[in-house]
């Protein structure tokens, strides 16, 4: 594993959204339905935008990459369904969640991680910091929503499912990306991961302080 690869998956395990105490009430049963469905809301501008994110790297990536990250672009927009249907699972109407445009703590951090996406490498940093940990993710919001919500229907869980095995494939394209840039970048490109986890942090502490 490349030094690079090394240091982002080091500083993934220590800032893990899955430390966050939003994430930590929610595999533990503690959050309300209302916080739930709040929390579908916010985090459903960040579903929207993954697709332009990957646009912006995509055109800025070498010809021969290039379709194979579109593949992943077009995967991330057929999934923004898959959510609409959780947060109607949630009691949040299609009309409700589409017209929504997210708390101010909300757009910042969906802002700070779209300026990241200005470059082919430090685009790849960053989405590798976002997709990398997913499946993990996922697989512990499904638990959550089977245990303690009684959410296991496939509308409710599609989403997680589909992104528990989806980002494993995207998150492998992102680093075989890193593992050929050049040692010179190496920090830049850790700072580029370090921004992308501390604006996802940001989001879950939207969620947290305005519905917990």
């Amino acid at each position: 594993m490349s030094s690079l690869i090394q240091r982002i998956d080091n500083m993934i395990e220590e800032q893990s959204l899955l430390k966050h105490k939003f994430y930590v009430m929610w595999s533990e049963g503690k959050l309300s339905m209302e916080s739930l469905s709040g929390y579908s809301k916010e985090y459903f501008q960040l579903v929207k935008a993954v697709p332009s994110f990957v646009d912006k790297v995509m055109v800025k990536s070498p010809s021969e990459i290039q379709s194979k990250i579109a593949s992943n672009r077009d995967e991330e927009s057929e999934h923004i369904e898959p959510w609409v249907k959780f947060a109607s699972a949630l009691g949040v109407s299609q009309n409700e969640l589409r017209n929504y445009a997210g708390l101010d703590k909300t757009k910042q951090a969906i802002s700070n991680l779209s300026c990241l996406m200005n470059s082919f490498e430090g685009g790849a940093a960053a989405m590798y910091a976002l997709e990398q940990e997913i499946p993990k993710i996922s697989l512990s919001k499904i638990d959550g929503l089977r245990k303690f919500y009684d959410l296991s229907e496939d509308d409710a869980i599609e989403y997680f499912r589909l992104h528990a095995e989806a980002d494993i494939r995207h998150a492998a394209l992102w680093r075989k990306i890193l593992e050929k840039t050049s040692a010179s970048q190496e920090d830049d490109l850790v700072e580029t991961a370090n921004r992308s986890l501390a604006a996802q942090n940001l989001l879950l502490d939207s969620c947290y302080d305005a519905y917990c």
